[in-house]
């Protein structure tokens, strides 16, 4: 269900961040819908259960998920958090791409990367 590289130098928690709040952004996860508990999700990825609270932790602070005591995390039903996130995603995207143009990268190749990332995810041109 969630996405992780554990080949990836990118730590597993914020895979897990970025892998939870894509799915909600994109409807996978539904509003409202509980998410499993800390520790059944560590022992499913086998990771270390304050691995999974930590990304929790940064996703509740986002407002991406909400968290009722004594029944666990579920997706935020609040469209802006999800919107915000997507904003600042936008804004990181411009800026990788002054960088690229900063750095000489031709517009042509600038898209390349682009439709590679694309057809990586299986999504025609």
């Amino acid at each position: 269900m969630f996405s992780l590289d554990y080949t990836n130098r990118q730590p597993i928690y914020e895979q897990l961040y970025q892998s939870i709040t894509q799915m909600a952004a994109t409807g996978v996860l539904k509003k409202g819908e509980p998410l499993p508990s800390v520790r059944l999700l560590a022992q499913q990825l086998g990771v270390n259960p304050n691995t999974v609270q930590k990304a929790y932790a940064m996703l509740e602070r986002d407002g991406i998920i909400g968290s009722l005591p004594g029944k666990g995390s579920f997706i935020s039903n609040d469209v802006t958090a999800l919107e915000r996130q997507k904003k600042l995603i936008e804004e990181r995207l411009r800026e990788a791409v002054r960088s690229a143009v900063g750095c000489g990268i031709t517009r042509e190749e600038i898209l390349e990367q682009v439709t590679a990332v694309f057809q990586e995810r299986g999504e025609p041109e």
